[in-house]
């Protein structure tokens, strides 16, 4: 169902029960009011009777014109005769007691009131149909405009939903207009304040999908870009490695051939890495995670290139660190991490080190290279920058890498000096979970 439908139906479903429920109250109060105002005529009437001649021919000139009257009317005198009767043929058992009281015979129930003065007993008496008949109608009459106004009501409910549903489609009919190349915010001056938070919240998904996009279609431009030169050059090396006149030329070929193929390669695997380390990513099938085992494998399998560059790879690692993360992100970010600090480390040394500090892990990895300028330091976190003073050729995408996983955990990366103000120290903090 829809929501005008939905909001149809219990509006309308309330009013009716509201309005059935006002009226049962409106009819039986009606109705006692009639009721009441019945017996008040009835008393006036008997006591107007006492101020008449209290001889039988008196009465009888004295309520001549009480037979076209809807009331019983008769006198005893003291010794117990009936002097008068309005109605002959309707006979009404005397009263016991003054006062109000309902008397049934065979005729139905009559209403009574019996009064007494100077020795006569004065009763008036009204059918309890006739009296229902007029209370009823008095009811009716008084509910009659409220019933009408019961269709009123619901038409001016379905008017008004429907007006204020219109508003929705007008915010669906916006949203449906936008493309992934035009991604305006909805215009929110002249949407109800209990719309108000949709309509924020849709603008500002498609403030993030927009820049989604863009970074999206960036990312395809650069990867584009850059995938553009191995494949070039491994097309050329192929081509050498066939024109190659002898078996020197053609392995000298070859080795170049597969020195591009793993560049390549490379490439792919951070561009890879770098579309799945989404900081917009949810932290479904995070686990807790212990950063100083995860570190002690990365020490080990970086530990063959560190020798054959002559670099001593060393670590200090405070065993447990837990952290909640996602265990092949930050095993990556640690990979890109000593990669990058053997890779342009032409000699000395590489210190890995993860510690708790306060509430928060550590990790840091401080190298001997030729650091980075401070004036690069925020530049080299852009997707492909490699800066001047790099001694080795890569994808540019390393520091990219482990800045996106940083974000994704939460934590913050720092570039800083190394120690004696040689080299570079990159420091990771992650928040505990």
């Amino acid at each position: 169902m829809s929501m005008r439908r939905r909001l149809l139906f219990w509006l309308l479903s309330t009013v009716l029960v509201a309005g059935l429920a006002a009226t049962a109250v409106v009819f039986y109060q009606a109705r006692e009011q009639a009721n009441q105002l019945f017996d008040y005529q009835l008393r006036q009437l008997a006591m107007t009777l006492r101020d008449r001649t209290f001889e039988p021919n008196g009465f009888a000139e004295a309520l001549q014109s009480a037979e076209g009257l809807d009331f019983v009317i008769d006198v005893w005198s003291p010794d117990g005769r009936l002097i008068y009767e309005s109605h002959p043929g309707l006979l009404v058992p005397g009263p016991s007691q003054t006062g109000f009281a309902d008397v049934k015979t065979q005729l139905g129930t009559w209403r009574v009131f019996s009064t007494w003065y100077r020795g006569l007993t004065i009763q008036v008496a009204q059918h309890k149909l006739a009296r229902e008949a007029l209370a009823l109608g008095a009811a009716w009459r008084t509910l009659a405009p409220f019933l009408l106004a019961l269709p009123l009501m619901g038409w001016l409910i379905w008017r008004l939903v429907g007006r204020e549903v219109k508003v929705l489609e007008t915010t669906a009919q916006a949203v449906a207009k936008r493309t992934p190349e035009s991604l305006e915010p909805i215009e929110s001056e002249a949407v109800p304040e209990e719309v108000q938070p949709l309509v924020d919240a849709l603008n500002g998904l498609m403030g993030r999908l927009g820049g989604a996009l863009a970074q999206q279609r960036q990312f395809i431009a650069d990867a584009a870009h850059e995938l553009r030169t191995p494949l070039t050059a491994l097309r050329l090396q192929l081509q050498l490695a066939e024109r190659a006149r002898d078996a020197e030329e053609r392995a000298k070929a070859h080795a170049m051939l597969h020195e591009g193929i793993m560049r390549a390669t490379h490439v792919v695997e951070q561009l890879l890495t770098l579309a799945r380390a989404d900081p917009e990513a949810t932290a479904a099938g995070w686990t807790r995670v212990d950063l100083a085992e995860l570190a002690h494998g990365v020490i080990l399998s970086h530990e063959a290139e560190a020798c054959a560059k002559g670099i001593a790879l060393a670590e200090s690692v405070a065993d447990p660190v837990i952290v909640e993360g996602d265990p092949a992100s930050l095993r990556t970010m640690m990979d890109n991490l000593v990669d990058n600090a053997v890779r342009y480390s032409p000699s000395g040394s590489v210190m890995f080190r993860v510690r708790r500090e306060n509430a928060a892990a550590v990790l840091e990895v401080e190298d001997s290279g030729p650091g980075i300028p401070v004036e690069e330091r925020e530049r080299v976190f852009a997707r492909f920058y490699r800066g001047e003073s790099a001694a080795e050729g890569g994808s540019g995408l390393g520091l990219a890498i482990v800045r996106r996983i940083v974000e994704r955990h939460g934590g913050k990366i720092e570039l800083l000096e190394g120690a004696g103000g040689r080299g570079l120290k990159v420091r990771v903090t992650l928040s505990p979970p």
